[in-house]
């Protein structure tokens, strides 16, 4: 799903969100949502009035259900990111991009249920519904998208962590190899350059040696 980009204002909170918050809040983001839609379809047939208030209730409480997903998916999504690949990067990011939106309607959800219990008419009532269904749609959808996010790339799973480290000590160690093993070269042919002079000086001054002693052994045979 290609959404147009979309960002929202920082906002500093005057608390530090924990890490690794995400998933249990996650829960009820998605669950209020689904209890929301089921009461609304029970109150077509019931048609009370606690029971709209009671969705009334649960659709603020969802609210904040989104909200808090939305800042502890953003902890938690900074800290997954430089440990994922490529491919895993771009779904978070698609990622964080629904949950934008997502958070921007569920505001828009919490209107239509307003509209629908000042009107009377059963048009407003049939938009809401309809509002709620593509909203319990989208938040499944995030949902899923979460899961792949943590089961196929790993985002904050603490074992991928730990390989992810391990296998960077053992990049560091291979560097340092290669290093030491480049090092070790550069010496062993400074070596071989530096014993060549002293083999020809060596050389040469045996065959000196050699020639006069020749030399004599012809003048004593005269």
């Amino acid at each position: 799903m290609n959404l147009p980009a979309i960002s929202i204002p920082q906002i500093d909170l005057p608390f530090e969100i924990p890490l690794l918050l995400h998933p249990p809040v996650d829960h009820f983001a998605i669950a209020l949502p689904i209890v929301v839609l089921i009461i609304e379809f029970i109150n077509l047939f019931a048609n009370r009035r606690s029971l709209s208030l009671l969705s009334l209730f649960m659709v603020i409480t969802m609210i904040v259900a989104v909200v808090a997903a939305y800042f502890t998916g953003s902890v938690d999504g900074k800290e997954a990111y430089p440990l994922l690949n490529e491919a895993g990067q771009a779904e978070l990011k698609e990622h964080k991009l629904l949950g934008t939106y997502l958070m921007l309607a569920s505001g828009v959800v919490l209107l239509f249920k307003l509209g629908s219990m000042l009107a009377s008419r059963g048009l407003v009532k049939a938009f809401y519904l309809l509002v709620l269904v593509i909203f319990v749609a989208g938040i499944l959808k995030q949902g899923k998208d979460g899961g792949e996010l943590v089961y196929e790339f790993g985002a904050n799973v603490e074992m991928v962590k730990t390989l992810d480290d391990e296998k960077f000590d053992l990049e560091e160690e291979r560097d340092e190899l290669e290093g030491e093993l480049e090092t070790a070269k550069e010496e062993l042919e400074s070596l071989k350059a530096t014993a060549m002079p002293q083999s020809t000086e060596a050389s040469e001054t045996t065959t000196e040696s050699v020639m006069p002693s020749s030399d004599t052994n012809t003048s004593g045979r005269n």
